[in-house]
């Protein structure tokens, strides 16, 4: 049986809404984080350092099948998102993830999108 995608009628429950108003804080953060991820390139790059722990930009740009330039690119986005982070050892620079919260992000879409739906209509 098909369920409608609209509700028949229309009943606002406002103890609710207003409720959920009041708790909704600033998304823009999560915004530029769900962006910067959005990009199939930025996510293959967060998704192999998941894989890896870190990675030099060489190693990246291999990975993704691109220029040391480009893969550069998407990296330095990543930094300035936060989602990344680089050091210089000698004339190599490495990045990592920021943090666990992002690798968790990265490894959970995954897994999300491998489990199927098995979940099915609530």
């Amino acid at each position: 049986m098909m369920i409608k995608e609209v509700c028949e009628v229309t009943i606002v429950h406002d103890d609710v809404v207003s409720g959920v108003q009041k708790m909704l804080p600033d998304l823009g953060g999560m915004v530029q984080i769900f962006k910067a991820l959005a990009d199939e390139t930025r996510l293959k790059i967060a998704y192999s350092l998941t894989l890896e722990e870190e990675m030099c930009v060489c190693d990246v740009a291999a990975v993704i099948g691109s220029s040391v330039a480009t893969a550069s690119h998407h990296l330095r986005y990543l930094r300035d998102q936060s989602l990344a982070k680089s050091r210089k050892k000698g004339k190599m620079v490495y990045y990592s993830l920021t943090d666990n919260h992002v690798h968790q992000l990265v490894r959970i879409a995954f897994e999300h999108t491998t489990e199927g739906d098995k979940h099915g209509d609530c």
